[in-house]
């Protein structure tokens, strides 16, 4: 089974997204998906989904982000930030390590995401993650709070 034969070629469909904005982001080594945003940030060794979202002083290593389904307008995200929500994507301040985000999750302020435990495997999906080979997993549309440690 080939995607690239010639007589049968095998397509993506198109997204019509815009292109990936960087804002004084560093970024080795990865794979950005169409129409992210990321915003002075570190991106090292990790793949990007579609409609990303990293917040300032966000720092992503050996990680998969999903992306996300739909765009948020700045004027939604600031709406939700005053009422105490979290934005879709990887707040402010935050790091993550060896982890996957599936798509649609909200990542608070300065939370940490890097196994600090070493925890082989544990089930949390009423915090929304799991822990599977030492990878932190969070599951679709969770939200993981503000200045969580995990």
């Amino acid at each position: 089974f080939s995607f690239y034969d010639e007589n049968f070629p095998i397509y993506t469909r198109p997204r019509y997204l815009p292109p990936t904005k960087l804002l004084d982001s560093h970024v080795t080594e990865s794979i950005l998906g169409d129409g992210s945003i990321l915003k002075d940030c570190s991106i090292h060794k990790c793949v990007l989904g579609v409609r990303s979202r990293i917040e300032s002083g966000a720092v992503l290593q050996d990680t998969l982000t999903m992306g996300s389904d739909y765009y948020e307008s700045n004027g939604q995200r600031d709406a939700m930030r005053a009422k105490g929500s979290i934005p879709l994507g990887v707040g402010a301040g935050s790091t993550v390590k060896g982890a996957i985000l599936d798509k649609n999750v909200r990542i608070g302020d300065n939370v940490q995401l890097i196994n600090k435990d070493h925890i082989e495997d544990a089930d949390r999906p009423e915090l929304g993650f799991y822990i599977r080979s030492n990878l932190v997993i969070v599951i679709k549309n969770a939200t993981i709070p503000n200045n969580m440690v995990i």
